[in-house]
C-alpha cells in the first residue's frame, strides 16, 4: 500500500433506493441470499452423492455452484447491513482490499469457467464418440485448476494496482461493495493508467470469454442441425439452453459496467445487482428446474432422507 494513504475506513453508500424501501429491500435480498446459498449447496450435495452425475458437465457445475455460494456471500451480507443501519456501510481499509480481491477472484474465475463449460458442451455434442477421451478426468481437473489460477492472478493484478494509489479522503464509496471503478474516484492521484487496466483486464477479458462462448455455441448449433431426429435436436438444444441463460445474465451486465467510458454510480449499482445477486440464484434454479437428471437425483435424495427418518 502507498505511504500516502490516510483513509482507514471507507463507507459504502449501498444500493440506490428510496429510504422508505429499506425494509422491503432487506427482506427481498435476504430471501434471495438464503435461497442462493441453500440452492447451490443442494446442487453440490446432490452431485456428490449421485454417481450418475459424476460426469464432466456436473464436475464443472460443482465448481460453479461453489463459486456462486461465495460470490454472493462476498457482497450481499454487507449490502444488507447498509439497509438496516446507518453505520452498516462502514468497512475498514483492509476489509475493502479483501472484498475487492475476493470479488474479482470469484468473478473472473466464474467468467473463465463459463468458457470452459461451453467448450465442454461443444465437445459433447460435436464429438460424442470421442467425448470421454477428449474430456477425461485429468483434462477436467486441469481446466478447472486453470480457471481458478487465472482468476487469482487476474484479481491480484487488479487489487494491487487499485490499492497502490494513495487515498487521503473523501472515503464515501458510491456502491454497495468495494469495486475498482468507484474506489478509484477517491484516489489522490492520477488514475488514468488504472482505468485503462480496468478496460483491458476486466472488460476485454470478459468480452473475449463471451466471444469464445458465442463461437462455441455457433459450432454447437451447426452440429445440432445435423442431428437427424427431432428428438435428438430437442434434447441437445435443451442441454445448452440453461447454460446460455446464465451466461447472458452474467456477461451482459459486466460488459455494460466495465466497457463504458463514463461510469454512472447509480446505474452501475443497479446493474451490478444482476450478476452479484441474481445470477448466483439463477444457477441452482435453471440447472435444477430444466435438468431431468438433476431432478431425478433430487427425488432419490429426498426418498433416501424420508426412508432414513422412518427407520
Amino acid at each position: 500500500m502507498s505511504n500516502g494513504t490516510l483513509v482507514t475506513t471507507f463507507f459504502l453508500s449501498g444500493i440506490p433506493h428510496a429510504p422508505a424501501l429499506d425494509t422491503m429491500l432487506f427482506v427481498i435480498f435476504l430471501v434471495i441470499y438464503i435461497l442462493t446459498v441453500l440452492g447451490n449447496f443442494l446442487i453440490l450435495m446432490v452431485i456428490r452423492v449421485d454417481s450418475h452425475l459424476h460426469t464432466p458437465m456436473y464436475y464443472f457445475l460443482t465448481n460453479l455452484s461453489f463459486i456462486d455460494m461465495w460470490f454472493s456471500t462476498v457482497t450481499v451480507p454487507k449490502m444488507l447491513m447498509t439497509l438496516v443501519s446507518p453505520e452498516g456501510g462502514a468497512i475498514s481499509f483492509y476489509s475493502c482490499v479483501a472484498q475487492l480481491y475476493s470479488f474479482h477472484f470469484l468473478g473472473s474465475t466464474e467468467c473463465f469457467l463459463y468458457t470452459v463449460m461451453s467448450y465442454d458442451r461443444y465437445l459433447a455434442i460435436s464429438y460424442p464418440l470421442r467425448y470421454s477421451s477428449l474430456m477425461s478426468g485429468r483434462v477436467c481437473a486441469l481446466l478447472a485448476a486453470g480457471t481458478w489460477l487465472t482468476g487469482s492472478l487476474h484479481s491480484a493484478v487488479q487489487t494491487t494496482l487499485t490499492f497502490r494509489l494513495p487515498y487521503c479522503g473523501p472515503n464515501q464509496i458510491q456502491h454497495y461493495f468495494c469495486d475498482a471503478p468507484p474506489i478509484l474516484k477517491l484516489a489522490c492521484a492520477d488514475t488514468s493508467a488504472n482505468e485503462m487496466v480496468i478496460f483491458v483486464n476486466i472488460g476485454v477479458v470478459a468480452s473475449g470469454c463471451f466471444m469464445l462462448i458465442v463461437l462455441s455455441y455457433v459450432s454447437i448449433v451447426c452440429s445440432i442441425l445435423r442431428i437427424r431426429t427431432s428428438e435428438g435436436r430437442h434434447r441437445a438444444f435443451q442441454t445448452c439452453a440453461s447454460h446460455c441463460i446464465v451466461v447472458l445474465c452474467f456477461f451482459v451486465p459486466c460488459v455494460f459496467i466495465y466497457l463504458r467510458p463514463d461510469s454512472r454510480d447509480a446505474v452501475d449499482g443497479v446493474v451490478a445487482v444482476f450478476y452479484t445477486v441474481l445470477t448466483p440464484l439463477l444457477n441452482p434454479v435453471v440447472y435444477t428446474l430444466r435438468n431431468k437428471e438433476v431432478k431425478k437425483a433430487l427425488v432419490k435424495l429426498k426418498d433416501k432422507a424420508t426412508f432414513s427418518q422412518s427407520q
